[in-house]
């Protein structure tokens, strides 16, 4: 396990081996946060890297909660076992999640029970959008909830060590949230909402009007995501044929206000997963590999209680990448599909890889083959003294937007 302290700045402590360029884009946000840290599944991200988290006094990071506000994955373990005519129904199985959920940027949810008629619709905060843009931003978040999107956003069947069937999912708050995340990124530097602006940093003060409302509409971008969430893990728990036993569900691109060492801070986790003391998370590994599911340390050493409190509770939120999207899978013509430049992964690579690990795969393309991604035992490895791996789970069924769907923000 490599963690390290950095003396040159305040507060800040990293898991694991990181580029240069991740490390010095952690160093940038500490030096406007209170403290800040580096999950072992980090890298290089939009202002803030991927796998950081940062604690500020009474402002939020427009950028480090991210576009997609609101990310995480759920998981619920079914009372379903695995049995060899499970297996045997898995590509069928596979076909009717492909079918029933929508996978896709921009995707709209065509079930019959799809939950238009949700709570969070008639929220005071969407008060804080525009009046000119409300109600077609709320017409759009009532169709796509409960759709998963594209990038690296799945719908997992699992069997864990002892042949529990699980369902795990991983998405945000689609385009809701990044149309309130472009919008405060416009409006704070003088533009106007549905304007484009560049990506720098933004601390809105969370005692001004703008502060207040950015948190209204990231927390209603919560509640759509674990609402959205919910609704794909249950719907595919019943295409299974089974019951909910249990649910483990976390944001992991949010901000929350906590207490730490005494003092109450803004924290923004950018794909970092809390991990208080007993809290359980549910961390992805890729497509072809396993997932886990964990829970922050309890009983801990004076030396992993220092960690702990370095790491804010913090812990990594899936593998991390190790080549950037176009590495994977090379650059082409999206109108006319020829290939401009080869990618590092090829077609017969990724299948491969999926077949020897016995998954059923849907969708997904070259740019998250499981060759783009570190191992996940190797990052828990660099976090196991604050974390404790209560399950392993085998993936069984990966669905995920077809490789001519197109990326999303994480």
């Amino acid at each position: 396990m490599s963690v390290r302290s950095e003396p040159s700045v305040k507060s800040v402590v990293i898991f694991g081996e990181h580029e240069p360029k991740t490390i010095a884009q952690l160093h940038d946000v500490a030096s406007r946060a209170e403290r800040a840290a580096l999950m072992a599944d980090g890298h290089l991200g939009y202002v803030m890297p991927i796998g950081g988290v940062a604690a500020y006094d009474e402002q939020v990071s427009v950028v480090g909660v991210g576009f997609d506000i609101a990310c995480g994955n759920a998981a619920i373990r079914t009372d379903l076992k695995y049995t060899p005519a499970l297996g045997e129904d898995l590509p069928v199985l596979a076909d009717e999640i492909q079918a029933a959920v929508s996978f896709g940027m921009g995707r709209r949810n065509l079930a019959d029970d799809a939950p238009v008629d949700h709570s969070l619709f008639k929220s005071p905060a969407w008060d804080a959008v525009p009046a000119s843009a409300r109600d077609g931003l709320r017409s759009k978040a009532r169709a796509q909830l409960g759709t998963v999107g594209s990038g690296n956003h799945y719908v997992d069947v699992f069997a864990d060590e002892a042949g529990a069937i699980w369902v795990g999912v991983h998405f945000g708050s689609r385009g809701f949230g990044h149309t309130v995340a472009s919008g405060f990124l416009a409006i704070s530097q003088g533009g106007k909402w549905g304007g484009r602006a560049p990506e720098r940093e933004v601390l809105l003060p969370l005692d001004r009007p703008m502060g207040q409302d950015y948190w209204a509409l990231m927390s209603l971008a919560g509640e759509y995501a674990y609402a959205g969430r919910e609704w794909v893990a249950r719907k595919v728990v019943s295409i299974l044929g089974g019951t909910e036993q249990e649910l483990v569900h976390n944001h992991h691109n949010f901000a929350w206000r906590e207490q730490h060492d005494g003092r109450q801070l803004v924290v923004v986790r950018k794909g970092a997963t809390p991990a208080f003391p007993g809290q359980k998370g549910f961390i992805g590994g890729s497509m072809g590999d396993d997932a886990v599911i964990v829970q922050g340390v309890q009983n801990a050493s004076d030396e992993t209680k220092e960690l702990l409190r370095g790491a804010m509770f913090s812990t990594v939120h899936g593998a991390g990448r190790v080549m950037s999207r176009t590495e994977a899978a090379g650059k082409r013509n999206w109108k006319t599909g020829k290939i401009l430049k080869p990618g590092a992964v090829s077609p017969k690579m990724m299948h491969a890889w999926v077949r020897e690990k016995g998954v059923v795969l849907r969708g997904g393309g070259l740019d998250e083959s499981p060759h783009a991604y570190r191992r996940l035992p190797d990052v828990l490895a660099a976090q196991k003294a604050t974390i404790e791996v209560l399950h392993t789970l085998r993936p069984l069924i990966v669905v995920m937007a077809g490789a001519d769907v197109g990326a999303e923000a994480l």
